[in-house]
């Protein structure tokens, strides 16, 4: 499988990552799905603390026991979750992150992590202690490189402009093209996009838009209404029907900026991580087939201000 680096790191992720979160709460399985990715190929792997309470890093952990020095781990941090398991609070605090990596490197086994993301961000936190931590980390060798998952605009911008961000995880698909807003920032600054969600929730893929959950059916997807994704699912299902499925050109239209270093999309069945993959060898979008994808879908923009 091809691979692409992560912003100016040493990071060289396989084009088709595995978003580890959809994986499930059978140890087995899921360690079962991971030596499956990693023996086709997928180098990377994607998880966090939040998953699961991080039974999803111990099983990411005891997956690549033994072959650690063949995969590119990234994890996040930065949501707490209360003693009571009655759910967590957003927590970027300097002392919580230095605490939580710990419990992080036990669950994984490991004594580092390549790509240590801030798990959200909002425009009120101490950015200035946040990044602080990250670069002692990075000095200590704890991890390699850092970067954020975010979507919220002024957030990105002030890492980019006060940070050493490697990257910016963002929900992107055919159906949210959101961060296209962001490409030329990004690029300008050397910073890779991480694409999660390029399937919509499995929208854009084999299965029957009817299979639909009963929320996309009642409330659509972001900007579609379930009567606009009936009329234009079929329609992107036709136009690459013969050269590839529409998962493969999900999966290659995120990938058609060089911006994206890896789409992660998720898999809690083999059947899907097997058509996640097929997609890295589809053929590739040309230009006139990006244009005519890019004119069917909407381009919206994230609020100015969030």
């Amino acid at each position: 499988m091809n691979k692409r680096r992560i912003g100016t790191s040493d990071l060289y992720v396989s084009e088709i990552g595995l978003g580890c979160m959809s994986l499930g709460t059978d140890e087995n399985h899921a360690i079962y799905l991971i030596h499956e990715a990693l023996e086709r190929g997928i180098n990377y792997l994607d998880t966090a603390d939040l998953y699961d309470r991080g039974l999803n890093e111990e099983f990411v952990g005891k997956a690549v026991k033994g072959k650690r020095d063949q995969v590119i781990i990234a994890t996040k941090v930065g949501n707490r979750w209360r003693r009571d398991g009655s759910g967590w609070d957003w927590d970027p605090s300097k002392a919580y992150i230095k605490q939580a990596v710990k419990e992080s490197l036990r669950r994984l086994q490991t004594d580092y992590i390549d790509l240590y993301q801030l798990h959200g961000g909002t425009i009120d936190d101490p950015i200035d202690e946040t990044i602080e931590a990250f670069e002692e980390l990075k000095q200590e060798g704890v991890i390699r490189w850092y970067g954020i998952s975010s979507i919220r605009p002024n957030v990105i911008r002030e890492y980019v402009k006060r940070s050493n961000i490697v990257s910016v995880m963002m929900q992107y698909s055919l159906l949210d093209r959101r961060p296209e807003e962001w490409f030329p920032l990004l690029r300008e600054h050397h910073i890779s996009v991480i694409a999660r969600g390029p399937v919509a929730r499995g929208l854009l893929t084999s299965r029957p838009l009817e299979q639909a959950s009963s929320a996309v059916k009642e409330h659509g997807y972001l900007d579609y209404s379930y009567k606009e994704l009936q009329t234009l699912i079929p329609k992107l299902k036709e136009k690459t029907a013969g050269r590839r499925s529409l998962t493969a050109t999900a999966l290659q239209f995120c990938l058609y900026d060089p911006v994206v270093a890896a789409v992660i999309p998720g898999a809690s069945r083999l059947r899907q991580l097997e058509e996640n993959i097929a997609a890295a060898s589809a053929p590739p979008l040309d230009a006139d087939e990006y244009e005519w994808l890019k004119q069917t879908t909407k381009r919206s923009v994230y609020e100015a201000h969030r």
